[in-house]
């Protein structure tokens, strides 16, 4: 089943506070960004493309669209939509300020952070998240198996319906 799935960047995809290993970076990356991206981000990607999902990333950062196009580009990795900061004050409008993200503005199926509190969010609001820790050293595999696993429960709804 193919799902619009989204990513949050700082300390997930990017290192920031968190530590982890990161995707080798030759000379042609750090011509577009002097930011890395985590180990297994290009082979989880190409692998959602596979089944079909579009990608979007979904930050509270305030780095524009055009730079975080640019800090994907050079994995090969073309996100189909991103979500900053601006963007999710603009469409949630007061409710920007009560929750720090929610995927169902932007028709995202299911979205996948590294911060507790935005499965909180998720279970509050009805989103389904997918989160992973920073010690997680096959989050790839965590993030299929938990896609499979919501796709199996989007199966049974509309088989009970």
């Amino acid at each position: 089943m193919a799902f619009i799935i989204s990513f949050d960047l700082d300390d997930l995809l990017i290192p920031g506070i968190k530590r982890f290993p990161v995707e080798r970076n030759y000379l042609w990356h750090r011509l577009f960004s002097r930011e890395k991206i985590r180990q297994g981000t290009i082979s989880l990607i190409q692998a959602l493309r596979a089944r079909g999902c579009r990608i979007y990333i979904y930050t509270t950062s305030y780095r524009s669209p055009a730079y975080i196009r640019r800090l994907f580009f050079p994995y090969g990795i073309f996100p189909k939509k991103i979500i900053n900061k601006t963007l999710h004050d603009k469409i949630l409008g007061e409710r920007a300020h009560r929750i720090s993200k929610y995927p169902p503005a932007f028709n995202i199926d299911i979205h996948v952070d590294d911060a507790p509190g935005v499965g909180i969010e998720g279970e509050c609001y009805h989103f389904p998240t997918i989160i992973i820790g920073e010690d997680d050293l096959h989050w790839v595999d965590t993030v299929l198996q938990r896609l499979s696993d919501h796709a199996a429960q989007q199966t049974d709804k509309g088989a009970k319906q």
